[in-house]
């Protein structure tokens, strides 16, 4: 016997997530066996009243950074990625339903849902269904890629790791700008055709050594074979910029070449006033 809804709902309600609005990475796999996959997850989540939201990113729609939009500092060897895109002329809109094949399974699943939420940005679009889907949905935009986890964190939100590690908390991202650091600028064709500028996130794979900051702000429980753990996301947020205000090198990965963590560190793309405009991240909400 798999893991069933019976499963699924007590765990939420051990971890005192219902009806809250939950950022959600998982591993389907790390469950061993779900009744129903994906979609009952997501079934056990709306069941409870609980908004999902999910990165829903979709690097296809890349485009080459055009000549004279390449900040320094911005975590690319522009010379060694003129031949690293596939087709180009590729227009993304909300109502795509590509999605990344590494953004797991319940995030494929949510974007395939008829009435989901989708973001306007081409290449790192969230995506939710649940009562807050639109409120949190609507705050993203080109050059405001983490809107979505600022209003969640105004809504008093958390992030779920489902079977996942620190390094696929894509709040750590929103947490580094909060610290000050710009974020890197990637491309995709516009609306209208043309290739346009969007803030991303960058290398991940050092969360983990925030370990001892996120452990404090866990509420964890079992799945099956799955580890759940929950975080405030506004605790989680002023806790992790403050550690890497601090200690900047406490996001960097192991590769000590990485070109993504070396730029990020240093504080981000040296940008124009006009391509770094976009809304404050000082603080998610009024203390």
């Amino acid at each position: 016997m798999g893991v069933g809804k019976t499963e699924l709902v007590g765990a939420l309600k051990s971890l005192k997530l219902g009806g809250l609005p939950l950022c959600i990475h998982s591993s389907l796999r790390s469950f061993g066996t779900v009744e129903g996959g994906a979609a009952m997850i997501v079934e056990s989540l709306r069941s409870q009243g609980c908004t999902a939201l999910v990165p829903a990113f979709s690097y296809r729609f890349s485009v080459p950074p055009p000549l004279g939009q390449r900040p320094d500092r911005n975590g690319w060897n522009y010379s060694a990625v003129e031949n690293s895109f596939g087709n180009s002329g590729l227009v993304y809109s909300p109502e795509s339903t590509d999605i990344d094949q590494d953004m797991g399974a319940v995030a494929a699943e949510i974007v395939s849902q008829p009435g989901r939420c989708r973001g306007n940005h081409a290449l790192n679009s969230f995506a939710a269904v649940g009562p807050l889907a639109n409120r949190l949905i609507s705050k993203q935009g080109s050059l405001d890629v983490y809107g979505p986890l600022k209003e969640l964190a105004v809504a008093d939100g958390f992030i779920l790791l489902m079977g996942v590690g620190p390094e696929k908390m894509t709040l750590i991202h929103l947490a580094e700008a909060m610290a000050g650091r710009q974020l890197f600028r990637r491309w995709a064709n516009g609306p209208d055709g043309r290739p346009a500028m969007y803030e991303t996130g960058g290398c991940s794979e050092g969360f983990n050594n925030l370990e001892p900051i996120l452990a404090v702000l866990a509420r964890e429980t079992h799945v099956g074979e799955s580890r759940w753990r929950a975080f405030p996301a506004h605790s989680t947020l002023t806790a992790v910029a403050a550690k890497i205000l601090t200690q900047p090198e406490s996001t960097h990965c192991p590769d000590p070449c990485c070109i993504r963590c070396d730029d990020a560190v240093r504080g981000g793309p040296i940008l124009s006033a006009q391509a770094s405009t976009r809304q404050s991240v000082a603080s998610p909400r009024p203390e």
